[in-house]
C-alpha cells in the first residue's frame, strides 16, 4: 500500500464508461490495470476528496510504463484548475478552435459536403417541364436524397467529434483527425437517439405554437379565444425554456462522460440548474442561454446578409403588389431567374465552417461549470 505525507492509507475512486469503483488502494488499482480495467485516461480522484484527475496522475500506477496517447481513450473531461470569466470562455472558445482549425474543418466538412453536394444537384439539373420525367431528373433527385441520409448518418459523429476534439486540445493534446474520427464514431447510437429524441421534442413544440397560430386566426373576433391562445403561448414559451436547460449539457455528458440515455439528460438537467449561490449572470444556464443567443444572432446576420437582396425585391413588390397569388408568382420567376447564387451559398458555406465554434463553447462552459460543483 502506498502512504501519504501523514502516513494514511490513499484509497481512491475511480470512474470507468460513466460509473464509479472504489473506494481500492494502489494494490488493487495495480490489478485492474493489469487485467486492462483501468486506463490512464480514466477519472479518478481521491476518496475523501472531491477534484476529479486522471489514473495516470496516480503516483505508482502508471509511472513505470510512459502513457502514449495511442494507448489512452480520447474520451473523458480534463481537469480544469481555475474558473473563468464569460469572456474567458470566448476567448478560450476561439484558442481551441484556431489551434485545431484543420481538425474541426474536417469535422464540419462530414455534414458540409453532403449538403453542397445535395445543393448543386438541386442547381444545375433541372426537372424537365410539364409531366414528362428524364433520366437525368431521376438520377439527380435519387443522389439528393442520398445524400441526405448521409447528412444525418454523418451528424451524431460530427456531435461527438467536437466534444472529444475540444477535450483533447484543452487537456493539451493534439490528437489527429481520423483517431477523433474513430472514438466519434464509438458514441453514433446514444448520439444519435439523443439527436432524434431532442429534436422531436422542438419539432412537437414548433407544431405546438402552430397550432396557437391557427386558433388566433380562427378566433379573431372572440376575445376568449385570443385570451386562450395567449396562454398557451405563454405555456409554450415555459415549456421551451424549460426543455432547453434540461438538454444544455447533454452532448457533454454523452460523450465526455460517457452517461447513457437517461443519466446524460438528468446530469444535463442538474448541471444546467446548478450554481444557485452564484449571481444570475454566472450560472451554467444563463451563460449557456448568452453562448446560444450570440450565435443565433450570428447565424441571423448571415442568412439575412446572404437573403437580403431578395427579401429587398419581396418588400419592394410588396409595396406595388396588391395580389398576394400575383406576388408569389412574381418572387417565383425573380428568383429562377437569378440562377445559382454564389454569395448566398458562399455565406452559408461559412456558417457551417464556423459551426464548431457553438459546440467548443459549450464544452468550455461544461467544464468551468463542473469546476464550480468541485469546489
Amino acid at each position: 500500500m502506498m502512504l501519504d505525507d501523514q502516513g494514511m492509507t490513499e484509497d481512491w475512486i475511480v470512474r470507468v464508461q460513466g460509473k464509479e469503483y472504489g473506494p481500492a488502494n494502489i494494490e488493487t488499482l495495480r490489478e485492474w490495470k493489469a487485467e486492462g480495467r483501468l486506463l490512464p485516461a480514466n477519472a479518478a480522484r481521491l476518496a475523501n476528496g472531491d477534484l476529479w484527475t486522471t489514473a495516470a496522475e496516480i503516483p505508482g500506477l502508471f509511472s513505470v510504463t510512459p502513457v502514449t496517447e495511442a494507448a489512452a481513450p480520447l474520451t473523458g473531461p480534463p481537469v480544469q484548475v481555475s474558473r473563468r470569466s464569460f469572456n474567458q470562455i470566448l476567448a478560450e472558445t476561439l484558442r481551441i478552435y484556431r489551434k485545431a482549425f484543420f481538425q474541426f474543418v474536417g469535422l464540419a466538412l462530414l455534414v458540409l459536403l453532403p449538403s453542397i453536394c445535395s445543393q448543386l444537384t438541386t442547381v444545375f439539373v433541372q426537372p424537365p417541364q410539364g409531366s414528362h420525367v428524364d433520366v437525368r431528373s431521376v438520377f439527380a433527385a435519387g443522389f439528393a436524397f442520398l445524400m441526405f441520409i448521409l447528412w444525418i448518418a454523418m451528424w451524431p459523429v460530427y456531435i461527438a467529434g467536437i466534444q472529444i476534439l475540444t477535450a483533447e486540445i484543452a487537456r493539451g493534446h493534439r490528437p489527429g483527425l481520423v483517431a477523433v474520427l474513430n472514438e466519434a464514431v464509438r458514441f453514433w447510437p446514444r448520439v444519435a437517439a439523443l439527436a432524434l429524441f431532442v429534436f422531436c421534442v422542438y419539432l412537437l413544440l414548433a407544431l405546438f405554437g402552430f397550432a396557437i397560430a391557427l386558433i388566433t386566426a380562427a378566433g379573431a373576433s372572440w376575445p376568449l379565444l385570443i385570451l386562450v391562445a395567449m396562454a398557451l403561448l405563454i405555456l409554450q414559451v415555459w415549456m421551451f425554456g424549460r426543455f432547453f436547460v434540461n438538454v444544455l449539457f447533454w452532448q457533454q455528458f454523452a460523450v465526455l462522460e460517457n452517461a447513457e440515455f437517461i443519466d446524460s439528460l438528468r446530469e444535463s438537467r442538474d448541471l444546467a440548474r446548478s450554481g444557485r449561490d452564484l449571481p444570475w449572470f454566472q450560472r451554467p444556464m444563463w451563460r449557456g442561454a448568452f453562448i446560444a443567443s450570440i450565435w443565433f444572432a450570428f447565424v441571423l446576420a448571415i442568412r439575412l446578409g446572404a437573403e437580403w437582396g431578395t427579401l429587398r425585391q419581396f418588400f419592394n413588390q410588396l409595396l406595388t403588389t396588391q395580389d398576394p397569388q400575383a406576388l408569389l408568382q412574381q418572387m417565383t420567376e425573380a428568383q429562377q431567374a437569378a440562377g445559382f447564387d454564389i454569395p448566398a451559398f458562399a455565406l452559408g458555406v461559412l456558417e457551417k465552417i464556423l459551426q464548431p465554434l457553438l459546440g467548443i463553447a459549450f464544452v468550455v462552459l461544461y467544464l468551468d461549470s463542473r469546476f464550480d460543483l468541485k469546489r
